[in-house]
């Protein structure tokens, strides 16, 4: 059976049991063949940008017998993707600001049925901001270390409401958790040379620092 990377686990913890899943930036087709081997989803779309993880995949699903159930598409984001084809939506393994561009330019996103979960490598503040003034509620959201790294994992529903938080709640967000110190120094050495360029992030180093 596959076995998951704890990025990808965290993921996958996240998608909800007897699910459709769209897998946006699949790779090799990992995570929708782990969910469909352990029962959690009942099928899957999986789609990748580029022919070179999609052929990965493709070749993972069939020597898993799997045809049946994971469709490969070769798709930019969710555009060769039918809304009636996932009820649940996982996009990693990309920046923050290309989740929020994959999000803007699909027209059915906006469904209160539809859950989505995200893993941005990069810019997890971005996408966060852009989820709440879209209309989208996080929810879970976690930090995830993973050898030397650190990745946010966070799950989001559509509920229409616009929301304005503070400019330290799209650092922050729904992290409830705090022991991964390293990350959020991290975060704090990146903010305050921001600083040095003339962004005012005051408020937000004082919310981090309270929770370290």
């Amino acid at each position: 059976m596959i076995k998951l990377t704890e990025r990808l686990s965290a993921v996958a913890h996240l998608v909800r049991k007897n699910s459709s899943l769209a897998d946006i930036g699949c790779d090799h087709g990992f995570l929708p063949v782990f969910l469909l081997e352990r029962g959690i989803i009942v099928s899957a779309v999986a789609s990748d940008v580029n022919e070179g993880p999609l052929n990965s995949c493709r070749d993972l699903v069939k020597e898993k017998g799997l045809e049946n159930k994971i469709k490969c598409v070769l798709s930019d984001g969710l555009r060769g993707i039918s809304e009636n084809e996932c009820s649940d939506i996982a996009i990693c393994g990309m920046g923050g600001e290309m989740i929020a561009n994959i999000l803007s330019s699909c027209e059915w996103l906006k469904d209160s049925s539809k859950h989505y979960i995200f893993n941005p490598m990069t810019h997890p503040e971005i996408l966060r901001e852009y989820l709440c003034e879209n209309g989208f509620e996080i929810k879970t959201d976690i930090i995830v270390k993973e050898g030397r790294h650190y990745y946010s994992v966070f799950d989001a529903v559509y509920t229409g409401k616009i929301t304005n938080h503070p400019i330290s709640y799209y650092y922050l967000g729904n992290v409830r958790n705090f022991e991964h110190k390293e990350y959020f120094e991290h975060l704090l050495n990146y903010l305050e040379n921001k600083m040095k360029g003339g962004s005012d992030l005051t408020d937000v180093i004082a919310a981090i620092k309270e929770k370290l």
